[in-house]
């Protein structure tokens, strides 16, 4: 479904929907580059090859990087915890990891609604989820 925003531009609406969660743990659903039809969102995203947590949760199919049962720290995976992670991490005061322990405290389906529901795409660094477990 499509709003209107500022007059011509349209952008979807922040929905629930599991399949719009990315592999590292972010909501996809609620980012204004898969809103505003920038970005098909992680799963879809075929130009993100670059995107190691996506390589290796697809080769293992799993559906994010709370499925992997190597490491129960996503920090402690170089796949995962990577200098570029950091800094989008730091700036934009995200906490991956937060997302990743909210979705295996309450499934996938459940952490969709809590995300559209509040409009966000990530867990904040100070949330209580963002403490590893």
């Amino acid at each position: 479904m499509y709003v209107s925003v500022k007059g011509d531009f349209m952008k979807k609406e922040i929905t629930s929907d599991k399949s719009n969660i990315a592999f590292c743990g972010l909501y996809c659903g609620a980012c204004n580059w898969f809103l505003s039809g920038k970005c098909a969102g992680c799963a879809k995203n075929e130009k993100a090859k670059w995107c190691k947590t996506r390589t290796c949760c697809l080769e293992n199919s799993y559906k994010s990087c709370a499925d992997c049962a190597e490491f129960s720290n996503p920090n402690e995976c170089g796949k995962f915890n990577t200098v570029i992670g950091r800094i989008i991490g730091f700036v934009l005061r995200s906490s991956r990891v937060g997302c990743l322990n909210c979705i295996k405290d309450i499934g996938y389906d459940e952490y969709a609604k809590k995300m559209s529901s509040e409009k966000t795409y990530t867990i904040k660094r100070n949330s209580a989820y963002s403490k590893n477990k």
